[in-house]
C-alpha cells in the first residue's frame, strides 16, 4: 500500500479510510479565498455498500490499496447470482449481482470481466468500458429538430434506455458506453 495526499486521490482509485476499504466515485477540488485548498471526496465501501462524502486537505494522508485483478469469464446468471469462470484455472465463482451495480444489466454471455480482489475476496467487478447492442424499441423522429442537438430515445435488447441520434432506428447495432449508459457510434 501507499500513502497519497489528500489532493492527489482520483476517481476510480481504492482507499483504505476509517478501517473500510472505499472506491473514489468523485472528487472536486476547492480552493476557497480563505483557507487551504482540499478535495471534496465522494466515496463508496466496497464492502457494504455505504456512501459517504469526505473532505481532505493537502497534508492529509490517506492509504491508497492496491488490489489483485483477474480475468473472469461470465457463464451465467442464476436467481440474483452471477455464475464466473477464471480463464486460467477453469474455477467457477458464484457473485451477487449488486456487486455490479447498474453496469450488470450490460452482462453478455461469455464476456470476460475483470474481477478486482483484496485479501483473496472479490470486492468489485469491472466490464469492458463500450459493448455492442442492439435497439429493439426507437421513438419515430419529430419532423423540424435540428439533427445536430436531439437525440431520441431508444430501448435495447438488454432493456437498457439510452438516447440515440435520430437516424438511428430499432434493430441497429450499436455500442455504448456501459457506465455512462450513453450512445457511442454505430457498430462496425
Amino acid at each position: 500500500m501507499a500513502k497519497i495526499s489528500g489532493v492527489d486521490i482520483r476517481p476510480g482509485n481504492i482507499l483504505e479510510y476509517e478501517k473500510g476499504i472505499w472506491k473514489v466515485a468523485k472528487t472536486q477540488h476547492t480552493q476557497p479565498g480563505k483557507g487551504g485548498a482540499f478535495m471534496q471526496v465522494e466515496m463508496k465501501n466496497l464492502i457494504d455498500g455505504r456512501k459517504t462524502n469526505v473532505r481532505f486537505r493537502s497534508q492529509d494522508t490517506i492509504e491508497r490499496v492496491r488490489l489483485d485483478t483477474k480475468d473472469f469469464q461470465f457463464l451465467y446468471a442464476e436467481g440474483d447470482d452471477l455464475v464466473f469462470m477464471d480463464v486460467e484455472t477453469y474455477d467457477q465463482i458464484t457473485l451477487p449481482s449488486d456487486l455490479l451495480g447498474d453496469a450488470a444489466a450490460f452482462l453478455q454471455d461469455g464476456m470476460t470481466v475483470l474481477l478486482e480482489m483484496y485479501d483473496e475476496r472479490p470486492i468489485s467487478v469491472q466490464l469492458p468500458e463500450q459493448v455492442e447492442a442492439t435497439i429493439v424499441e426507437a421513438d419515430a423522429v419529430v419532423k423540424g429538430q435540428t439533427a445536430s442537438s436531439s437525440y431520441k430515445p431508444a430501448i435495447l435488447d438488454n432493456g437498457v434506455r439510452v438516447m440515440v441520434p435520430p437516424h438511428i432506428e430499432s434493430g441497429t447495432r450499436i455500442v455504448v458506453d456501459v457506465y455512462e449508459r450513453s450512445y457511442v457510434g454505430k457498430a462496425g
